[in-house]
């Protein structure tokens, strides 16, 4: 009876396994044959071009790279990546891009640094292969940071920032600045260009207008708008929006969220001093939202 019993058990454990194997596999056919079917489009200049993620992979300057501490992954990665200005060829320096995700994220991000080469940070893109999918990047899912992804050589002497390597990229496009496309993102144009106010500006559009809006402009879809209908700092208190802004998870717990932590390393206290300056100059500035049909 003992024995029976055992060999049930261990059936069981068997059978579980292989449907859990399997289940993997399966997951891992279906990311590669999405990720086969990845398409980039690429707009510069008025000009379109469409890259297949085979296309990339073989594209003429085309190279591995291993990147030390990669900032999605949080460890050494290695990659087959195409130089971030090879596709954007013909950018002005002074032209802006912005870096369209699957997901909703959106980064506009400067030209200059995407078009450097030599010694200084390096951009990449970072393409992943079907058949060797790269690691999820969280336990709780599957996805990976694929199938297009804009990483950094050496992102310490360019100052990037972590929301300045966006993954999941769908389409790469030239566009005018935030500030031209969204007017009432603005300080006043009273305030003085090297006040704290305008530095703040400065650090919210770096790191925090890649996930939101504010006076309902911007490009991410992300998270909510930080100004309308009330602004950020009059419903948190100053302690609690540090610590949500230090780290969120301390401060709402939350599964889905994806809210990363900018500790000191990315976000000095002078830095949040002045986004706290520009965020509170914004509550005298909302627009107004529309109202519901």
């Amino acid at each position: 009876m003992m024995n029976d019993v055992s060999d049930a058990v261990v059936h069981r454990s068997v059978k579980r396994c292989i449907a859990a194997l399997a289940g993997c596999a399966f997951a891992a056919l279906a990311l590669s044959a999405h990720a086969a079917d990845a398409v980039l489009t690429v707009v510069v200049a008025g000009h379109t071009d469409t890259y297949t993620l085979e296309s990339l992979q073989n594209h003429a300057e085309a190279t591995t790279i291993t990147i030390p501490r990669d900032v999605s992954y949080r460890r050494e990665m290695t990659y087959r990546a195409v130089p971030a200005a090879a596709l954007l060829r013909g950018l002005p320096p002074d032209a802006t891009v912005r870096f369209t995700a699957s997901d909703g994220f959106a980064a506009t991000l400067p030209g200059a640094p995407l078009l450097a080469g030599g010694e200084g940070a390096r951009a990449y893109l970072a393409i992943e292969p079907p058949d060797a999918p790269w690691p999820p990047l969280r336990a709780t899912d599957t996805a990976t940071a694929g199938p297009f992804y804009l990483v950094w050589v050496r992102p310490e002497r360019g100052r990037i920032v972590p929301e300045e390597w966006p993954y999941k990229v769908a389409r790469m496009e030239q566009v005018a600045s935030l500030p031209k496309r969204f007017p009432a993102i603005a300080p006043a144009s009273t305030v003085a260009p090297d006040s704290g106010v305008n530095r703040g500006f400065s650090v919210f559009l770096r790191n925090c207008i890649v996930c939101h809006t504010i006076n309902l402009g911007g490009d991410g879809t992300i998270g909510p708008d930080l100004n309308v209908p009330y602004n950020i700092t009059e419903y948190l208190r100053a302690d609690a929006l540090r610590r949500l802004i230090r780290d969120p998870q301390s401060q709402r717990v939350w599964p889905a969220s994806r809210m990363p932590a900018f500790d000191a390393s990315i976000l000095s206290d002078r830095d949040y001093n002045d986004l706290l300056a520009y965020l509170r100059h914004m509550t005298n500035r909302k627009v107004s939202v529309p109202v519901p049909k």
